[in-house]
């Protein structure tokens, strides 16, 4: 006679149903900053963002290249099987706006907005690292 094992699950239904709706509102608000916030200003030429790429002195095309990214990440993030990608993506952008800010616009309080969406895109990844929740 083979002895049979039964294994519960990792976490209760009503839990991973509740994680997942959680990462769905999540990732819904970080979609809807990274369009209004951020890409559309940028993709716009709205003038704080003109003024802040003229600073960093790498010509409004990175501009461009920045915002056409966030649009992307926030697209990318309401869609099922992109949203990890996306949210690693935006995670990168944002390492690069928190060393922007440190190290060549010199605003050290501009820091905290980046960091902060660094943590949830990196919230969102882990959260969507098997794909679980599509």
């Amino acid at each position: 006679m083979v002895a049979t094992t039964r294994v519960a699950p990792t976490a209760p239904l009503a839990a991973r149903r509740g994680r997942n709706t959680a990462l769905w509102a999540l990732q819904g608000l970080l979609a809807a900053f990274f369009l209004a916030a951020a890409a559309l200003p940028k993709l716009f030429g709205e003038a704080t963002a003109v003024e802040t790429f003229a600073e960093i002195g790498l010509g409004q095309g990175f501009r461009y290249v920045v915002g056409a990214l966030e649009l992307a990440g926030a697209i990318g993030l309401v869609v099922p099987r992109l949203a990890r990608p996306a949210a690693l993506g935006l995670g990168g952008v944002m390492i690069g706006a928190i060393l922007t800010n440190l190290f060549v616009i010199d605003g050290g309080l501009l820091t905290i907005t980046p960091a902060i969406l660094l943590a949830l895109c990196c919230l969102v990844a882990q959260g969507r690292r098997s794909g679980a929740g599509s």
